[in-house]
């Protein structure tokens, strides 16, 4: 029996995983920088300067997440056009959504400046982490720019099915930004040690040159040649725009709410102290490195989901999903293990004080339980934007977060003195619930497809 439903979904594994494993390691490259960050900072400036990271990076990653949403609005509808070989259409599609990338990252900026540089000093935050944390801060608000014209032509060749360029830059940016890092933070060839502003200057370099890189690609590519005829920098309209925005908006949001749970974790463990905030810091760090293995694998999702339907192709279609969820269940499980056996050793990459590592190594053991959850809910959330449904999947990562996780976490972790580690129980939970709501919405969407 076994073998006969290996047989039947073992193409789509193939032809998953040969998409997927180069979006995987450029997705990695995002939450890379910010683990070269942690790991820089750890070693080279100290534990309230990791907490600065910690502060910084859970209010930008917020910010980022809907600039990377509105971006991937891009993916599925290219992906559909290419399927239906609409190649004229492709081309347009990118025009405006680099017009409106752009014009999202000016926003964006506008927000951490005027808003979140403002709030800082506001929510509980010990002063010296809250001093340490602004420059840093500062440098990773610009840097939002040039990642969202970055993130504009990556979608694109994406949904083309080009998934290696993407992946060769974010290796090489992730070299030049830990090279950059150390000599900045250190103090190396000449230069005053910045401490943890330095591995924000670091961070801004490297996405400056990854947005030049890939956009002078995609141009020059004779890949593309046949998809960029119509493109033109200044050419947008309201039709194409509505579509993008119509799929990027809701994703956008679905990123924020998972994301603001944690980021709101983050405000909610530093009002206990700097310690317990550098170990959710580094807890959370290690799981955004599989988080973000299990989006790229999503992304794959959502690409052959949108050239099967394209295609009309409904029984592809689902048997693509289900190979996407089994290949994503073994990696989680895979990662469980890994993160519960190595828990007391894996924090030493971070930081080398002790409170800093216990509480860490606990941390990670829970991380171990929700990554299940993690996976499975943002392959369903990639498969359902394949086929356009992102309404309802926003609604169910709102509910599984903001009406379940945070609270629940809060009452746990402060109300009933379970500390930093009742509130990763509370986002266990949430995580749990997106997964099982998610699973059942794709259930009901592929059945009707494949009926249909």
């Amino acid at each position: 029996m076994l073998s006969t439903f290996y047989t039947k979904y073992k193409p789509y594994y193939k032809d998953n995983l040969k998409l997927a494993m180069p979006i995987v390691v450029s997705q990695l490259g995002h939450t890379l920088v910010h683990l070269a960050d942690s790991v820089i900072v750890g070693h080279f400036a100290g534990t309230i300067q990791l907490a600065a990271v910690s502060l910084v990076n859970s209010l930008f990653t917020l910010i980022m997440v809907i600039g990377m949403g509105i971006a991937y609005g891009l993916t599925p509808l290219i992906a559909r056009e290419n399927g239906s070989k609409n190649y004229d259409e492709c081309g347009k599609l990118l025009s405006n959504s680099l017009i409106i990338n752009f014009c999202t990252s000016i926003l964006l900026y506008g927000l951490i400046y005027l808003g979140t540089l403002l709030v800082i000093d506001h929510i509980g935050q010990s002063p010296q982490v809250v001093a340490y944390a602004k420059p840093y801060l500062g440098y990773l608000g610009i840097s939002i720019i040039p990642l969202m014209i970055f993130q504009t032509f990556k979608q694109f060749t994406e949904g083309l099915g080009f998934t290696k360029q993407a992946m060769y830059v974010s290796i090489w940016g992730n070299v030049i930004n830990v090279i950059l890092g150390v000599i900045f933070v250190k103090g190396l060839f000449g230069i005053a040690p910045m401490g943890v502003k330095g591995v924000g200057l670091s961070t801004l370099i490297d996405r400056i040159l990854m947005a030049t890189v890939m956009a002078v690609f995609v141009m020059r590519s004779k890949h593309f040649k046949l998809y960029i005829q119509k493109f033109r920098i200044t050419f947008i309209d309201k039709v194409r725009a509505f579509k993008i925005v119509r799929i990027g908006a809701p994703v956008a949001m679905q990123y924020s709410f998972e994301i603001s749970a944690f980021s709101g974790a983050a405000i909610i463990i530093g009002t206990i102290g700097a310690v317990e905030q550098a170990a959710h810091q580094v807890a959370i760090n290690l799981a955004a490195v599989t988080y973000m293995m299990a989006s790229g694998i999503a992304s794959a999702a959502t690409i052959k989901t949108g050239n099967n339907l394209g295609k009309n192709n409904f029984t592809d279609l689902r048997r693509s999903a289900i190979a996407s969820y089994h290949v994503i269940l073994l990696f989680m499980i895979i990662t469980a293990l890994f993160f519960t056996v190595a828990s007391s050793v894996l924090p030493y990459l971070y930081t080398e004080d002790r409170a800093v590592i216990n509480i860490a190594s606990q941390l990670l053991i829970i991380a171990g339980f929700f990554q299940l959850f993690d996976g499975t809910q943002v392959v369903g959330l990639g498969v359902l934007r394949g086929i356009g449904d992102v309404n309802i999947p926003t609604l169910i990562t709102f509910v599984a977060y903001w009406i379940i996780g945070i609270p629940l976490g809060y009452v746990l972790g402060i109300t009933l003195g379970m500390g930093v580690n009742g509130i990763w129980y509370g986002l266990t939970f949430g995580l749990l619930t997106a997964s099982v709501l998610l699973f059942l919405r794709f259930q009901k969407r592929t059945r009707l497809l494949a009926k249909s």
